[in-house]
């Protein structure tokens, strides 16, 4: 009888044991839930719900909130409610926004440095691009946007560009005189140029109703906008060129960042890399899925052979000279990464 009632005496404390562990554990979550954060940050993103970046800022801000006990809160909006990737840039300038994901494209209007990474045919391949970015170059491109307000926390993918048209190209003499769709960037204006292609600049929200309508005969971009933007829908040709890889930044406002504790800082940029793996991985996955949603509605596409790439090249060569002239030795030691195993 003894020994009956202690093992009904142990297991009661036991389960009150337990009951307390669990009880602690709802007590902490319910107290991080009510819990009035000490920081409430903006973060602006451009892409719309569900696409990799908006979904990799989400899980930056959630590991933001996590491990700082919800004393920092960032509330992410999409689908560039905020401003165009310029405004927004402009506002992290003066701490108007706190965070953003912007594409180096818009960032070369900034810090004209950014134009290398966008020179076209720079990188081999993917691979080659991330062994520059993740090491010594990729910091130094980073380090230098202190100096426009901007602090630089992870690189994001944004796969490669290539150009889809109405019409079939697979040849320069294709691409002469095609109206081609671009973003408000010198550099893709001149890219568009040398190929012997006429460059229409537009917001992208207008480049559907343009290839519809026949105002434009062409776009450039990654595979993952478009099928998002259901251009695919209306350009039937895809070029696989690889034109151009553009990486993005997450970026947090200096005016926002030297409010912060180095503490603090610490367990942003550690979120913001942790990030940007998720990113990375959810990127190579929507490439696979859009290039495949893409041709199961038709679209056709074509590879530029090795003939045929060369001379592509070839004629891009004087954009080297017009946007990356005193960044000759940065060129070559990007180039060459690749040449290290």
């Amino acid at each position: 009888m003894i020994g009956r009632k202690v093992l009904i005496l142990t297991a009661g404390l036991l389960a009150l044991g337990l009951f307390g562990l669990s009880g602690c554990k709802y007590n902490q979550e319910k107290a991080m839930e009510e819990r009035v954060p000490e920081y409430v940050f903006t973060y602006a993103e451009n892409q719309p719900e569900g696409y990799p970046t908006t979904l990799a800022a989400y899980k930056f801000a959630d590991l933001v909130y996590e491990r700082t006990d919800g004393r920092i809160k960032i509330k992410v909006h999409s689908g560039g409610v905020l401003a165009d990737e310029v405004a927004v840039i402009e506002q992290l300038q003066f701490g108007g926004i706190d965070f953003a994901r912007a594409s180096i494209m818009t960032m070369g209007q900034f810090d004209p440095k950014m134009n290398v990474l966008q020179l076209p045919y720079l990188y081999n391949d993917s691979d080659h691009m991330w062994k520059a970015l993740d090491g010594e170059i990729g910091n130094e491109f980073m380090k230098s946007l202190e100096d426009y307000g901007l602090n630089a926390l992870s690189w994001y993918d944004a796969g490669a560009r290539h150009f889809y048209t109405t019409e079939k190209v697979s040849c320069l003499e294709d691409l002469k005189g095609k109206k081609i769709r671009v973003a408000e960037s010198d550099l893709m204006k001149s890219l568009v140029s040398s190929l012997g292609g006429v460059p229409v600049t537009m917001a992208y929200s207008d480049v559907f109703s343009a290839l519809e309508t026949g105002e434009i005969d062409g776009a450039e971009n990654n595979w993952s906008s478009f099928t998002f933007t259901d251009h695919h829908k209306v350009a039937r040709y895809m070029l696989l060129d690889y034109h151009n890889r553009i990486p993005e930044l997450q970026l947090a406002s200096s005016v926002t960042w030297n409010k912060l504790s180095e503490s603090d800082r610490i367990i942003i940029r550690s979120c913001a890399t942790e990030s940007a793996k998720y990113e990375r991985e959810l990127w190579k996955n929507q490439e696979e899925l859009s290039r495949k949603k893409a041709e199961r509605a038709g679209v056709v596409t074509t590879e530029l052979t090795e003939e045929e790439t060369a001379r592509f090249r070839e004629a891009v060569m004087p954009l080297y000279a017009e946007f990356g002239s005193q960044y000759q030795d940065l060129i070559r030691r990007i180039r060459e990464v690749d040449q290290v195993e």
